[in-house]
C-alpha cells in the first residue's frame, strides 16, 4: 500500500530548520521513525519550468512518500503553515493535522510582537479548523531572555489555555499552566506592572455578569493595532473558552463607529466571540466560507523562487529577507551576528518631520561568497518593474548603514526580480530575474552571475 505525502502549505519562505522541526514533530507526534539529514527545498522542474511546487529532501520516514511544500495565500488572519497527510495536493475540503504559527521574536525584543501580535490567527482559526492541533514554534536566532516578563507570561498562559503547544522555547512548568477560571485571568493580569503614564493600560474588571477590557485599537486612521488587537482577542479566547457566557465589553479603545469595518479580522473575531464595543454598534461581519487559497499572483513567488534556489543550488545565502507578506528577518553581519535592521537612519530628524530619514529595505539581501558580492533585489509583479527599478535607487542609507559597514571589501550590486506575465525576455537591464506564470526562468540581459549559476546548476539537476 502507498504511504502518504506530507504537504506544507504557507505563505512564508519555508526555512530548512522550520521544516527540520516541523518533520520531527510530525515523526514523534506519530511515533514514526525517520532520519534527518542536511534539509534542502528543491523547486520541481518539467520540462525546464517550474511547476510551483517544491519538494523537501534529506528526510526519510518509510511512512512518508514525498514532503511537498507549496505556497498559499490566506484570507485574514492565516497561520504560517498549514499541515496535511494524504496522498494528492490538499483542497480547501481537506482538514489539516497542524496550523503552525512561526515566530522568531522573543520577548527579550518585543514583549507585545513576541506573543500577542500573533494570537489573533489562532482565535481566528478555531471557525474553520476547530479540531486542528495549533503550534506556536519559536525560531529563534537571538539569546532567550532568562527571566520572562510577565506580559510574556501572561500571553502564554492564555495561549495554552486556547489548547496553543508551544515549540522550540524553554517553559517552566510551574509558571506556564493554562488557566484554570476567568477569575485567575482576571487576578494574575491585575497584579501585572501598569502601563507607562499616558498610554491605555489593558485592565480587566469583572462586575456581575459583565466583564470589561479597556485596550486602545485606534491606530493610523483606524481599527489597526496590531498588538492590541492580539492581546484582546486573546484575552477574550480565553474567557470564553474557560465557560464565560456574559457581555465581554472593550472599553477605551479610541474607536468611533466609521472605523468598524465588517471586513476588519478583529471585527469578525468580536462578532464570534460576542463581543461588545463601548458606545459603539458591532457590524455583523460576513462569514468568509474559505480559509486560504493557493497563491498565483504575488512578487514572492518571484524572491522566494530565487532565494531558494541560490541557497540550495550555490555557495551563496541570503544576509537578510523581508519577502512580501512574511515575517522580516534579520540582518547577519560578517561574524554571523543576527541583528534586527532598524527603521530610520536618524530617528529624531523622522520624528520631526523628515520622512527622507526613513531606510529603504530590500526584498531581499544575497551574499556571493566566491565573487566577494552583495546582491541587493527589489522584488515586484511583472507589471509594476519600473516601479521595482525606481526603488533601487533608495538602497543608499541601508547600504551606507549595514552592509559597507559589515561587509566593507564587497561589490554591491542592485536588481530587480519579477513574477507574473508571459514574456520570455527581459529588455530592462535592471531587472535579473523572472518567473513568469508559465513556470518559465528568464534570466536578465546583466543578470548576477549568483542568479545565472543558481539557474544553470537547478537546470542541470532537472536534466
Amino acid at each position: 500500500m502507498k504511504n502518504n505525502n506530507l504537504w506544507i502549505l504557507t505563505e512564508e519562505r519555508p526555512k530548512r530548520e522550520v521544516i527540520a522541526n516541523i518533520l520531527m514533530m510530525f515523526a514523534k507526534d506519530n511515533k514514526f521513525s525517520c532520519f534527518i539529514d542536511t534539509i534542502r527545498i528543491l523547486p520541481i522542474l518539467e520540462k525546464g519550468k517550474f511547476t510551483f511546487l517544491y519538494e523537501v529532501v534529506g528526510f526519510r520516514c518509510n511512512k512518508i512518500e514525498r514532503v511537498f511544500i507549496k505556497s498559499v495565500s490566506g484570507f485574514s488572519s492565516f497561520v504560517d503553515f498549514l499541515i496535511f497527510y494524504q496522498e494528492k495536493q490538499p483542497t480547501q475540503k481537506d482538514i489539516p493535522l497542524y496550523a503552525i504559527e512561526e515566530t522568531k521574536t522573543d520577548d527579550k525584543e518585543s514583549r507585545n510582537t513576541g506573543v500577542y501580535q500573533r494570537a489573533s490567527k489562532f482565535v481566528f482559526l478555531k471557525n474553520y479548523y476547530p479540531e486542528v492541533k495549533k503550534v506556536m514554534l519559536y525560531n529563534l536566532k537571538i539569546e532567550q531572555k532568562e527571566a520572562p516578563t510577565a506580559t510574556y507570561i501572561f500571553g502564554t498562559k492564555l495561549l495554552l489555555t486556547l489548547g496553543v503547544e508551544i515549540q522550540g522555547k524553554k517553559l517552566e512548568e510551574k509558571i506556564f499552566k493554562p488557566f484554570n477560571s476567568v477569575d485567575e485571568i482576571v487576578a494574575f493580569k491585575k497584579k501585572m506592572r501598569r502601563a507607562p503614564k499616558g498610554n491605555i493600560p489593558i485592565l480587566i474588571k469583572k462586575n456581575g455578569d459583565k466583564i470589561t477590557i479597556s485596550g486602545r485599537l485606534f491606530k493610523s486612521g483606524g481599527l489597526a493595532h496590531d498588538p492590541n488587537i492580539g492581546a484582546l482577542s486573546l484575552i477574550s479566547a480565553a474567557i470564553r473558552k474557560l465557560g464565560w457566557t456574559g457581555e465581554i465589553i472593550i472599553t477605551k479603545h479610541g474607536l468611533k463607529q466609521k472605523h468598524l469595518q465588517a471586513d476588519n479580522k478583529f471585527i469578525k473575531i468580536a462578532n464570534r466571540l460576542k463581543l461588545q464595543i463601548q458606545k459603539l454598534v458591532l457590524p455583523a461581519s460576513k462569514e468568509q466560507n474559505i480559509y486560504w487559497k493557493y497563491e498565483t499572483e504575488g512578487e514572492k513567488l518571484g524572491t522566494i523562487f530565487i532565494h531558494l534556489v541560490v541557497e540550495n543550488f550555490t555557495k551563496g545565502f541570503s544576509i537578510f529577507e523581508n519577502h512580501a507578506g512574511c515575517e522580516k528577518g534579520y540582518f547577519i553581519t560578517s561574524e554571523g551576528k543576527h541583528i534586527p535592521l532598524e527603521k530610520y537612519s536618524d530617528r529624531k530628524a523622522y520624528k520631526a518631520g523628515n520622512k527622507n530619514k526613513i531606510i529603504s529595505i530590500p526584498d531581499l539581501i544575497l551574499i556571493d561568497f566566491g565573487r566577494s558580492e552583495v546582491v541587493n533585489v527589489e522584488g515586484k509583479k511583472y507589471q509594476f518593474r519600473q516601479n521595482g527599478i525606481n526603488e533601487l535607487k533608495s538602497f543608499g542609507d541601508i547600504e551606507k548603514t549595514y552592509i559597507k559597514k559589515y561587509y566593507p571589501k564587497y561589490k554591491i550590486i542592485r536588481t530587480v526580480v519579477l513574477y507574473g506575465g508571459t514574456e520570455k525576455k527581459i529588455v530592462e537591464i535592471e531587472v535579473g530575474f523572472l518567473l513568469n506564470e508559465n513556470g518559465d526562468l528568464v534570466l536578465g540581459i546583466k543578470a548576477p552571475v549568483l542568479f545565472k549559476e543558481a539557474i544553470k546548476n537547478l537546470l542541470d539537476f532537472w536534466k
